[in-house]
């Protein structure tokens, strides 16, 4: 049972924070400067709000968010939404 809760609590954690992965991924995968745009499904959750905006701030990198509620604009480290 306990190897049934660990994979399960494997892809829940997959499934919540899969923007982290896109950004990780577009950060490799294209050139500098390019703006990095994500659709997902559910509400971006507050570690991953967090992250992004420090990753825009680091990276120089304007990352666009569109979540079920709101388009989310980070660039420079802040967040067009005003941090919900």
């Amino acid at each position: 049972m306990s190897l049934l809760l660990g994979i399960k609590d494997k892809e829940d954690a997959l499934y919540r924070h899969s923007e982290k992965l896109a950004i990780a991924f577009a950060l490799l995968s294209t050139s500098p400067g390019t703006a990095i745009r994500i659709l997902k499904k559910l509400r971006v959750c507050e570690d991953c709000h967090s992250a992004t905006k420090f990753i825009s701030k680091v990276y120089s990198q304007e990352i666009v968010v569109r979540d079920h509620n709101r388009f989310h604009h980070f660039k420079n480290g802040l967040c067009s939404c005003g941090d919900f």
